[in-house]
């Protein structure tokens, strides 16, 4: 697709730089266009595969954005938040559905993910010549991080397999293996892509390390995204078995507050350190700017959805905050503002990791899978290892419908604002069913402007940029648009 992400932006990039870091991910190491020089040493594909990292952290992937991305457009897109009145309108066409190719939604991740495939198969290229002893993990790695850019561009721009209707046969994206930046290659079907994102993946769980540096992915991140693959495409049984190769623990509730500002890890399998002086963004203003006292908020939690935490879910306080707004001479305006994100401890900068992925979604990965087999003890044993760290005591002990209800009230819950939801709407075959209910605390206030989106729109595939459709002429717009 070449001038739609490669000749253009990536050009771009190379005429940038970033700065180094010795164990963390922040070196950029290599001009995009290597020569056969590029690649011969250990340290150069260390810092080829930091390369690959740095993409992730760019706005419209994890690192934040106006325009939308993997941190704000999985909740924007649903029922988990209400567009707030008092913010400045950021990303309303894409709340309210009202996008075409002309507005190319989430255009910017398209991009910004092909340019990660771009640098992940430029080092590829080069791995097969190469026998350092660090191979398997720097190859492994960036077979993921292929398989990663291609999951996140087919679950927006694609169907997910287990929506209803010939999901398997529609169009997917492109699957690039091949490091030219100039080719121009057609889309692929779902089932294809989905197909080439396993076999990724399931090489780098092969290769890679069971640990790795801060920042980088190891044997458990791997595991846990091949197990959410595995559930969306519906192989339960193997979405199961690749959620129980994760070693890894779920955060203990005493700790689930400081993971969101930064004061511990605990439950983190796959996160990226965002700090001055080599990355230091402020991720949080996706949500609101502003102290608590002062808050502008950009999205709110709806007023349905923050009634659903109970209040001795440990959660509540580590995922949403109770603020306030002074308009001058006016009455103040109190809000259900999103807290993930906001800042660390004492801070309202919104400068806090970019958390990719957890621990718990191994076991709520599994919890699914395994009530989908007809298995509903281990299901519930699964659940419950998430429940028991989030509230002081639950009844537990649902059976058929009830459990399966749990199991997606659970999941709703865990991973609020956090790059999920609108995927579960789409891949369990249900709508999005927004409240009426307005901006504020209490309810009061305006509500979004648009309230539903049937199962089976063609909204829920987005759709591809005219721009880039302009610039491949192998490229198929998605149906509808």
């Amino acid at each position: 697709m070449k001038k739609i992400f490669y000749k253009i932006a990536i050009l771009a990039l190379v005429a940038g730089g970033f700065t180094s870091c010795d164990d963390e991910l922040d070196q950029l190491p290599f001009d995009e266009f290597a020569t056969d020089n590029a690649f011969i040493t250990a340290q150069d594909f260390e810092n080829g595969i930091r390369g690959v990292y740095r993409n992730l952290a760019f706005g419209n992937l994890y690192g934040g954005s106006d325009a939308g991305g993997m941190l704000d457009a999985p909740d924007i897109l649903t029922d988990n938040v209400t567009f707030a009145q008092r913010g400045r309108g950021t990303r309303r066409v894409l709340h309210n559905f009202q996008y075409g190719a002309s507005d190319e939604p989430m255009n910017g991740l398209y991009q910004r993910a092909y340019q990660m495939i771009y640098r992940a198969n430029l080092l590829l290229s080069y791995a097969d010549a190469y026998e350092g002893t660090n191979k398997a993990n720097i190859v492994a790695e960036a077979k993921a991080l292929r398989a990663l850019g291609h999951f996140n561009m087919v679950t927006f721009f694609g169907k997910i397999p287990t929506q209803a209707g010939d999901a398997n046969g529609s169009l997917g994206v492109a699957y690039v293996t091949d490091p030219d930046p100039f080719i121009e290659p057609a889309r692929e079907t779902v089932g294809e892509v989905y197909g080439k994102i396993v076999s990724d993946l399931t090489d780098a769980a092969a290769g890679i390390n069971q640990t790795n540096d801060v920042g980088r992915l190891n044997r458990d991140g791997v595991n846990i995204l091949l197990s959410r693959v595995y559930l969306y495409m519906g192989e339960w049984q193997k979405a199961a078995n690749a959620a129980n190769a994760v070693s890894a623990s779920v955060a203990d509730r005493d700790n689930v507050v400081g993971v969101w500002e930064d004061s511990t890890q605990d439950g983190l399998v796959f996160y990226i350190p965002n700090a001055l002086p080599t990355i230091g963004q402020s991720i949080g203003v996706t949500w609101s700017q502003g102290s608590q006292n002062n808050l502008i908020p950009e999205y709110v939690v709806s007023f349905e959805f923050y009634n659903l935490f109970a209040d001795d879910d440990i959660r509540k306080a580590a995922y949403t905050m109770e603020a306030m707004n002074q308009p001058p001479g006016g009455t103040p305006l109190h809000f259900n503002a999103i807290k993930k994100l906001y800042g660390r401890e004492g801070q309202s900068n919104g400068q806090v990791d970019m958390k990719i992925l957890r621990a718990a979604e191994a076991q709520m990965n599994k919890a699914e899978a395994l009530f989908n087999l007809g298995q509903e003890t281990p299901a519930r044993t699964a659940l419950d290892a998430v429940r028991s760290e989030r509230y002081e005591s639950f009844a537990g002990g649902e059976t058929g419908t009830a459990l399966r209800d749990a199991i997606r009230l659970e999941r709703r819950l865990e991973f609020a604002f956090e790059s999920q939801r609108y995927f579960d709407l789409k891949r369990w075959g249900l709508p999005v069913e927004r409240s009426n209910a307005g901006d504020l605390a209490d309810g009061s206030g305006q509500a979004s402007d648009v309230l539903s989106l049937s199962v089976g729109n063609n909204k829920f595939q987005l759709p591809m940029a005219q721009t880039s459709m302009d610039k491949n002429p192998n490229l198929v717009q998605n149906p509808g648009y």
